[in-house]
């Protein structure tokens, strides 16, 4: 009796799927479509522009690291950056933790 029931239902559970199966892939792509307009494309343009921005630096430009830092860029060689922290106080950092300009808005 339980066989028979189970030849008939799993038929039954398969046919459910036929119509538009292509369907049921509608809301995974719109939730990845907000996803990308909400969250990806901005954070790639700000990317890109703290790039620019890093490019972009010369002696005298004043600047945040990602260490919470305030200094003004001394001297640049290849991919490092010499900055005056103080009267006294220079330190040499990479220019990867370089997290804008000094007064720049960060969002």
């Amino acid at each position: 009796m339980i066989e028979n029931m189970l030849r008939t239902l799993i038929p039954l559970a398969f046919a459910q799927g036929t119509g538009a199966t292509w369907m049921q892939f509608i809301p995974m792509v719109l939730v990845f479509a907000i996803f990308y307009f909400l969250l990806l494309a901005p954070m790639r343009r700000r990317q890109k522009a703290l790039a620019a921005t890093i490019a972009d630096l010369k002696k005298g430009d004043k600047v945040v690291t990602t260490g919470g830092f305030y200094g003004e860029v001394t001297r640049i060689e290849g991919n490092d950056l010499y900055l005056k922290l103080g009267d006294d106080v220079r330190v040499r950092v990479s220019k990867s933790a370089i997290a804008g300009l000094e007064g720049e808005p960060t969002s």
